[in-house]
């Protein structure tokens, strides 16, 4: 009787820990499905760029300097091959250099009313908003993750098994933080 008792006691903790387990390797492959999505979306905004600048060449032949800029931070964003941080910090200086090219375009009306450009614009801009979509989804996932690795009792599975607290996708820039000022 007491044995089967025991035996009892150690499925139920066998299946307690697997529980625990493999409700944290869910949630690190949820982190991980979620850094692909964003992948995607920033792939899609590198193959974009190419073609905006492209079009915006010809009518702002003077205003070299922002689109050798754009044209940097893209290849500074393709070359990163660090962790998330990194790759934040050259996404977000991408984004940067994107927003001073289209302030400099606001200058040029027949580029705006160009259908190539104003295409390209908006395929950019709506890749803009997947990619925040996509980095709010992996920031929510590495917040699941990261409450399985810190909240008892699923900390002790974390900590036996070497699971390891993920990094959020942050705002590098201070501005981009700030709330923009809208002018009449």
């Amino acid at each position: 009787m007491i044995f089967l008792f025991f035996l009892i006691v150690v499925v139920l903790v066998a299946l307690w820990v697997m529980g625990m387990y493999n409700g944290l390797v869910g949630s690190r492959n949820e982190v991980r499905n979620s850094w692909g999505q964003i992948d995607v979306q920033l792939k899609r905004r590198h193959d974009l760029i190419p073609n905006l600048v492209e079009a915006v060449k010809g009518y702002m032949g003077h205003e070299r300097n922002t689109l050798e800029a754009v044209t940097k931070a893209r290849q500074q964003a393709i070359q990163v091959t660090g962790g998330v941080e990194e790759r934040a910090k050259a996404e977000n200086a991408l984004s940067q250099t994107l927003r001073s090219l289209f302030a400099v375009a606001e200058a040029y009306p027949d580029l705006k009313a160009n259908q190539n450009f104003l295409a390209l614009q908006e395929e950019l801009t709506s890749t803009e908003n997947k990619i925040s979509f996509a980095r709010q989804y992996y920031n929510d996932a590495v917040m699941r993750l990261n409450n399985k690795i810190q909240m008892f009792p699923s900390s002790i599975i974390a900590t036996s098994f070497s699971f390891k607290m993920e990094k959020f996708f942050e705002v590098e820039a201070a501005e981009e933080r700030q709330a923009p000022q809208v002018k009449f």
